[in-house]
């Protein structure tokens, strides 16, 4: 099994005793069996410093992994990963480190950008709400022939508790010729949530990345508005689970691409 970590590296409230800013490393596993603190000054805060700090919370054993969720950290923990040839990976998905971040009453918010509208040749040709129990998502989907495809296991509705009977909603996306172009650009945005936002008007935008938001779809039609209610207090329901399809058509004969969600811990 992998060795997979959780790190974030970021300015701290306290100074030192010259005065200067302190920077504090923090380092966990999924379940926080291992923990790991060191911290420095501003001016010696580099990927050095956090190399050489990879080396002695590892103590010979270094982790094939580590998971960043703090766009400000990723640079330096990426550059001493790539001199320890560990994989570093950005996800918002950082559970443990998180919790442990809560209780040291440090800041978790990072700035994000409004949102910006998806490119239009990028754009499906219809989309619709939908939902699938829990206990078919996995099974349904796992055994077609899908060129892009995320069933991770920790969003697995098993993994979740839910209940065989849930329904998890999700959105499907009709793409027309356009299908695989949208498939591959979503997969390299890397979608973490697709929420529904109200306003005037309302719409879909989907978190990506660590800090991207892009606009899916604005909608004003009263049935329209009903259903997205609908799909919000589902993903209340599923402990925030729900899905996106790409496919070409509503034949349901071929799907291009498809992604479990979960928003933010």
């Amino acid at each position: 099994m992998s060795l997979v970590w959780q790190a974030d590296f970021y300015r701290i409230l306290q100074q030192d005793a010259a005065g200067q800013v302190l920077w504090e490393l923090l380092l966990c596993d999924a379940t926080r069996s291992f923990e790991y603190t060191a911290t420095c000054p501003q001016s010696a805060a580099n990927s050095s410093w956090v190399t050489s700090q990879l080396e002695l919370a590892a103590g010979g054993k270094l982790p094939d992994e580590i998971l960043v969720f703090r766009p400000q950290s990723l640079s330096l923990i990426a550059a001493a990963g790539r001199d320890l040839g560990i994989t570093v990976t950005p996800t918002r998905h950082t559970l443990a480190l998180k919790q442990w971040l809560k209780e040291k009453q440090y800041p978790l918010a990072v700035d994000k950008p409004p949102p910006s509208s998806l490119p239009e040749n990028l754009w499906g040709e219809q989309w619709r709400f939908a939902a699938l129990r829990a206990g078919e998502l996995v099974d349904v989907f796992a055994e077609r022939p899908i060129p892009i495809l995320h069933l991770p296991q920790f969003l697995q509705p098993i993994h979740l508790g839910l209940a065989s009977t849930v329904l998890v909603p999700g959105v499907v996306i009709y793409g027309g010729r356009q299908s695989m172009r949208l498939a591959r650009w979503l997969d390299a945005a890397c979608p973490v949530a697709l929420n529904y936002v109200a306003g005037e008007p309302d719409g879909l935008v989907l978190e990506a990345g660590l800090v991207d938001r892009w606009i899916v779809a604005t909608f004003a039609d009263g049935e329209v508005k009903r259903a997205a209610g609908v799909y919000a207090q589902r993903q209340g329901v599923s402990r925030g689970l729900h899905f996106l399809l790409v496919q070409p058509d509503d034949s349901g004969m071929t799907y291009t691409g498809f992604w479990l969600l979960r928003g933010e811990e």
